[in-house]
């Protein structure tokens, strides 16, 4: 856009840039959009207005010209267990798309992308390797933990908190009193959820300067953070750096590496196929598996630890964590980040704090095993996802509990239906069959609350919030609504997980199988127009991302 000015041909647009109050020198300069994605429906992205206005004064004191715009969010908790929870994901390729279109329609010569709750993360990375122009990312950064009853508490504890008040440990009194006291201000979700997974996402990959992102949306720091972001951008374009130079395969692997080490959600495996599609990039679903299963967890942040996100900002941050994987050997140094620096440098310029308990090291991990693992078998022929959670392997058999919507479930948990040892089948969840592939972090909630979180396994074709933990496999392949084999499973039917072999399996005679296959109808789901019919039509495998083509 920085031609605008002398272009003759163009001085209707610079009319409408002079209405704005922007003189020549400001039109000659490099134009910096900043896409933010603030609304006024969660604490999540509450800060972002304030924060792009930082922004915008970092790309002024570099020499810039900013034009802020702004972008949808959906709020990921407000919409959990309703049938707004089906815009969610469809909102990844809206956010994606709409910063596209406005970096094509408008020509900026950079872009920043403020980015906070879940899905505006993937989206802002996947609009980025689209445009590839000059470009930063930065994470508005988590809300603090609340306090209840002398403890830190965040959202995770309000939704068990269901499960607890179906089985007697908790009133509504209580459940009530935890909810004024779990999320204390602006914020995404205060641990290792799917929001602040995907912003350590950015760090390792290169996108965001590490460092930034940790800092907690209400800290004095954020702002200045922001006004740095603005710098660097400007250096992007000054340079010539461009997400292309950054997402690389070996991006990609430290990417993978940190989400497993940090104890990442099941949502990224979803993001990074994503991401790697829009980067042009061959990465398969059982590679991530793979590689997840090579890292211990070394950071010890909810929901597989203890701490939570401002612990970690208070230890040392993604720069600590990146230095112990450093240490180990686990980082592909041969990458390019968005500031300038190397690896190597950031983990030089890692400030620990003494005596730290949230950061271990390879070495010495908080937990062992992998983060996550990816399965195959006779019950998920393309694959799906489990939350390992740092557990050693198991093997696991039970009877199939089996329902057909989120909702039917739920009720079934609440009334005492599941026993220790079911394998509760949540199917017509997925991406199409959803449609949007809902989170099930009612039931896992629920579940985890009852105390059934350790003895009953939970098998969907739809995804998990970063919140859910337990014995929770999802993102089944084939999903239900496109005749997977997860539609013919049946109350009764035994279903084994092996971790160590990495299966999922229906333990039913083939020929019962392929009878029940014959007798199949895909049931009618009332999506006749709009933009979920448009994603029914268009969306793909979970395996593959569940990206729309």
């Amino acid at each position: 856009m920085s031609g605008i000015a002398d272009d003759p041909d163009r001085a209707p647009a610079r009319s409408h840039l002079y209405a704005m109050g922007l003189s020549d020198d400001d039109m000659r300069r490099p134009v910096i959009g900043i896409a933010s994605t603030w609304t006024g429906t969660m604490p999540c992205n509450l800060t972002h207005r304030e924060l792009a206005g930082h922004v915008a004064e970092g790309v002024r004191r570099a020499g810039g010209t900013p034009m802020e715009f702004n972008t949808i969010a959906v709020s990921d908790n407000l919409t959990m267990g309703t049938p707004g929870m089906r815009a969610s994901l469809v909102s990844r390729e809206v956010i994606a798309d709409s910063v596209e279109l406005m970096g094509r329609a408008h020509q900026f010569d950079g872009i920043v992308a403020i980015v906070g709750c879940d899905k505006t993360v993937p989206a802002a990375i996947m609009a980025l390797a689209r445009l590839d122009i000059p470009a930063v990312v930065l994470y508005s950064g988590s809300m603090m933990p609340g306090r209840w009853r002398g403890r830190d508490v965040t959202i995770q504890d309000m939704w068990e908190s269901l499960g607890e008040r179906a089985v007697g440990r908790m009133d509504q009194a209580d459940v009530d009193d935890l909810a004024r006291h779990a999320c204390p201000g602006a914020g995404t979700c205060a641990a290792q959820y799917t929001a602040n997974t995907m912003g350590s996402v950015a760090d390792f990959i290169g996108l965001a300067p590490f460092g930034a992102g940790d800092i907690p949306a209400v800290a004095e720091e954020k702002n200045a953070a922001a006004e740095r972001v603005g710098e660097i951008a400007m250096r992007a374009v000054r340079e010539g750096v461009r997400p292309s130079d950054l997402l690389t395969a070996d991006a990609l692997h430290n990417a993978i590496v940190a989400v497993a080490a940090m104890g990442g959600s099941t949502n990224a495996v979803l993001h990074l196929l994503a991401i790697a599609r829009e980067a042009g990039l061959d990465l398969r679903i059982d590679e991530i598996g793979a590689l997840c299963r090579q890292v211990s967890i070394v950071a010890g942040l909810k929901p597989s630890g203890p701490h939570t996100a401002a612990d970690l900002w208070r230890a040392g941050g993604t720069s600590l964590v990146a230095k112990r994987l450093l240490e180990a050997g686990l980082l592909r140094e041969d990458v390019t980040l968005v500031d300038g620096r190397t690896y190597r440098q950031v983990a030089d310029d890692a400030v620990e704090t003494e005596g730290q308990q949230v950061v271990t090291s390879v070495a010495e991990p908080v937990k062992p095993a992998g983060a996550l693992a990816v399965l195959r078998g006779s019950l998920a022929p393309d694959g799906c996802v489990l939350k390992l959670g740092g557990r050693p392997d198991f093997r696991r058999e039970g009877p199939a509990r089996v329902y057909d919507s989120e909702e039917d479930c739920f009720a079934a948990i609440q009334s005492g239906e599941i026993s220790p040892g079911d394998v509760v089948v949540v199917r017509y969840e997925g991406p199409a069959g959803g449609p949007g592939m809902r989170e099930m972090l009612s039931i896992t909630g629920a579940l985890v609350g009852q105390g059934l979180g350790d003895s009953v396994a939970l098998v969907t074709d739809g995804r998990f919030s970063g919140v859910s933990h337990g014995l929770v496999i999802g993102h089944v392949a084939p999903e239900a609504y496109r005749g997977g084999p997860i539609a013919l499973v049946e109350n009764g039917d035994r279903v084994a997980v092996d971790t160590a072999a990495n299966t999922l399996d229906l333990l039913v005679d083939d020929d019962v199988l392929d009878a029940r296959r014959a007798a199949w109808k895909r049931p009618d789901r009332p999506v006749e127009r709009g933009v979920l019919a448009k994603y029914v039509a268009t969306v793909g495998s979970a395996s593959d991302g569940a990206v729309t083509v």
